[in-house]
């Protein structure tokens, strides 16, 4: 059976201090912008250590009984259903909680003994405490760009872990992944990624979020399937980046001009 391995160009030494986070049994903090890669690098870690991974994608209705578990309903009896972080203590698989600061604040709490020397989860609802599997790996991810204020982590939680920086990547590496992702022309990966380039250099439009990797690769993506190239970039980079009409048009002329 073929196994699709995930693609992820390194940019740095992230693969070795992963591995060296594992050997040591340290929680892993992935920081920065939206779609530069943080989650493929996490997939792709797993696929090199030949382990289970677990994504939770948190948002701000993600509880700690979302992750531990909660009794259900099962015909005529009330059964124990275990959740995605309890699964993965006891089986030693990696857990993955993306945007990690977007959840609520008992979701910090529940993973705290899990991210020190006791290496353990306490099941309330059942009165029990777990210990982890001697393969178990929790990681993290948030973006410290935009999350200010009641969504940023406590230095107090930002300490239990081994961090590392995430930022796009550099022009020629970019352009590898495009060509590498989606067999696009190196020609027009060059051109996406220097729109990429620009776009992100215009602070002044005020942008929640800026050019990810990750639209850069979906508009390479369609480009290479047939859509013409400005109109894959209209719909796959600045639609997506902001819905103030003005913002739209003035990205389009400039995107327009560049490819």
């Amino acid at each position: 059976m073929l196994v699709n391995i995930p693609y992820y160009h390194a940019v740095g030494k992230e693969k070795e201090v992963f591995e060296h986070a594992y050997k040591n049994k340290i929680p892993f903090l992935l920081k920065g912008p939206t779609g530069t890669g943080k989650s493929r690098f996490v997939e792709y870690m797993a696929h090199q250590l030949d382990k289970k991974i677990i994504t939770i994608s948190c948002h701000e209705e993600t509880s700690s009984t979302d992750l531990i578990g909660r009794f259900i309903i099962k015909g005529a009896e009330t059964v124990w259903l275990d959740g995605p972080l309890t699964t993965a203590v006891k089986e030693g698989a990696i857990i993955y909680l993306d945007e990690i600061a977007e959840a609520r604040p008992d979701v910090i709490v529940a993973i705290h003994s899990l991210t020190d020397h006791r290496r353990e989860l306490f099941i309330d609802k059942l009165g029990e405490t777990v210990k982890a599997h001697d393969d178990f790996m929790l990681v993290a991810s948030f973006n410290p760009g935009y999350q200010r204020g009641f969504k940023e982590l406590k230095p107090s939680t930002r300490q239990r872990f081994i961090a590392v920086s995430f930022e796009y990547p550099e022009t020629k590496i970019e352009t590898e992944i495009l060509v590498k992702e989606t067999n696009v022309d190196t020609d027009v990966a060059k051109k996406l990624v220097a729109i990429g380039n620009k776009i992100r250099n215009l602070t002044e439009l005020g942008l929640t979020e800026t050019v990810s990797t990750r639209l850069l690769v979906d508009a390479a993506k369609i480009i290479h399937s047939g859509l013409p190239k400005r109109l894959s970039v209209h719909v796959a980079i600045v639609e997506p980046l902001t819905d103030d009409l003005q913002t739209v048009e003035a990205l389009k002329d400039l995107c327009d001009l560049m490819i």
